[in-house]
């Protein structure tokens, strides 16, 4: 009997390996078709000067939640009010913050408390008030007062009861974002019918240099964690979801910077304030919502970076963002279980979701078993370590592989940096992913499905933020090197807040 589990669990992790390496294989095909393609769409300057005069030009609302923000409210604020686009508002959601955060955005941007009837268009905890700025420099800024409500999805409902404009941003405010991200979004739509959503790149911020709201210098840091993930996003948004994009079949619209279409968030009941996987709990709800009622459903990847986010640079905030993305999985899988295998609801119901479920949820038990498999065969001594040897170096150099795949794309589409040899640091997080990093989200995912089976609540925890300085780097770079660059380049201070949700 014990030789027939055996048997049937060696061939079942081999299946499921190949059955994974030949999805990656399709959808690295389909991702460099597409970026091959979209990299050639680019906003015309007529196009500009019709945005820029027209009395029709789509309105945009960015909405970010604030949440013990102190120490950086005031450039991110600035950042946000930079965009190069004529017609945009800024709505920043004061969550129940218990720092200076509320006080600090009342004196540098000179705001007053004014009369507002808010209409609650979708739930979210009780609003305390409304502030707009005294000075007309910063008359498109609005700072809405509210209760804590635990979720970053709480404090987004919030900002889109005020939102004025047809579609919105969902961003945080540790997220720094390039002058035209609207203009980037906004010509998607013009040149597309029946857009719902639009997802954009993103990447770290770690290691770059931050002046006056902008990045300088576009850096790959050589901490450890932030390259890492650097690669990570590099993987996810270039490779993942540009693929599901061709398809009109995409999981998800980054919480970290997601452009959405208001009317239909609203009228899809708005932002789940009880999940913990914001992003993708509303695109299912959408998918739903449009399905069911025969309206039209688009969502698109677009292949620029239009967000800079800072990413964990340390084991136990990590830790505690990944266990919380494997309980927000999880948990908005399970609500939305009737949606998986269902033609009604197209291919995100057909392909998307059930990849989800065996690549995504399942993946990391399996390999997490496979571990514990491979221990007990080589305690009884029934390894055949030469073969075994040999499938971990084929799985290797695919992974390999499929990192060098996409930082190629990543090149084609306009590069994440600003110098060539920033891609050294990408080939080594390459090299040591499998080995180094892998382990510790698989350890990470598999904490937070026991945290989910045990019933626990879950919280949003404490965020360590690094304030950015305006250093002046240049390619010739410092005495220290360019390894003390994000130690010059940041002070670090540890605040509690909402860690943002960004892939």
């Amino acid at each position: 009997m014990k030789d027939i589990i055996f048997y049937f669990f060696g061939n079942a992790v081999i299946f499921y390996t190949a059955a994974l390496v030949l999805c990656y294989i399709i959808m690295s095909i389909a991702s460099f078709v597409s970026t091959t393609y979209n990299r050639t769409i680019y906003i015309e300057k007529h196009d500009l000067e019709a945005l820029n005069s027209s009395p029709f030009t789509p309105g945009v609302s960015i909405v970010s939640p604030a949440y013990n923000e102190e120490l950086n409210i005031v450039d991110n604020v600035n950042s946000f009010l930079m965009q190069n686009y004529p017609k945009f508002e800024v709505i920043i959601v004061n969550d129940g913050s218990k720092d200076q955060t509320l006080e600090k955005l009342i004196e540098n941007f000179q705001l007053m408390e004014v009369p507002y009837r808010y209409n609650e268009l979708i739930h979210a905890a009780p609003f305390k008030r409304l502030f707009r700025s005294t000075n007309p420099k910063y008359h498109r800024l609005t700072v809405v007062d509210k209760v804590n409500g635990g979720t970053k999805a709480d404090a987004i409902n919030a900002g889109i009861n005020v939102a004025r404009y047809p579609w919105f941003v969902n961003t945080d405010v540790d997220c720094i974002l390039p002058v035209n991200a609207i203009y980037r979004c906004i010509n998607v739509v013009l040149r597309h019918r029946n857009v719902t959503a639009i997802s954009a790149a993103m990447t770290m911020s770690n290691g770059c240099t931050v002046k006056d709201g902008q990045i300088q210098h576009r850096r790959c840091s050589w901490s450890p964690l932030p390259m890492f993930q650097t690669l990570e996003y590099m993987r996810s948004f270039f490779l993942g979801k540009m693929a599901w994009s061709t398809i009109n079949a995409l999981p998800n619209v980054s919480g970290g910077f997601g452009f959405l279409n208001t009317k239909a968030v609203i009228e899809a009941g708005g932002y789940d304030g009880s999940s913990f996987a914001e992003d993708m709990e509303m695109l299912l709800s959408l998918l739903r919502y449009t399905h069911d009622n025969d309206k039209p459903y688009r969502v698109i990847q677009i292949p620029y970076t239009a967000c800079w986010t800072e990413g964990p640079s340390t084991l136990k905030i990590l830790y505690r963002q990944r266990k919380r993305w494997a309980s927000g999985l999880v948990q908005c899988l399970r609500q939305h279980s009737d949606l998986i295998g269902k033609p009604r609801y197209g291919l995100t119901g057909m392909i998307t979701l059930p990849y989800m479920v065996l690549f995504e949820l399942l993946a990391p038990i399996i390999e997490f078993s496979g571990f514990l498999f491979t221990i007990y065969l080589a305690f009884i001594g029934a390894v055949n370590w030469q073969t075994a040897i040999v499938i971990f170096a084929s799985i290797y150099l695919f992974s390999f592989s499929v990192n060098m795949v996409v930082m190629v794309i990543d090149w084609i589409c306009g590069s994440t940096f600003d110098r060539k040899r920033e891609y050294i640091k990408c080939v080594v997080a390459a090299i040591l992913e499998p080995i180094v990093y892998h382990p510790i989200i698989v350890y990470c995912s598999i904490r937070g499905y026991l945290f989910m089976l045990m019933g626990k609540e879950l919280k949003w925890g404490e965020m360590t933020r690094r304030r950015h300085q305006g250093a002046q780097a240049t390619d010739g770079e410092t005495a220290s090197g360019e390894k003390g660059e994000q130690a010059e380049q940041t002070q670090e201070q540890t605040q509690t807040t909402q860690p943002s949700s960004e892939a």
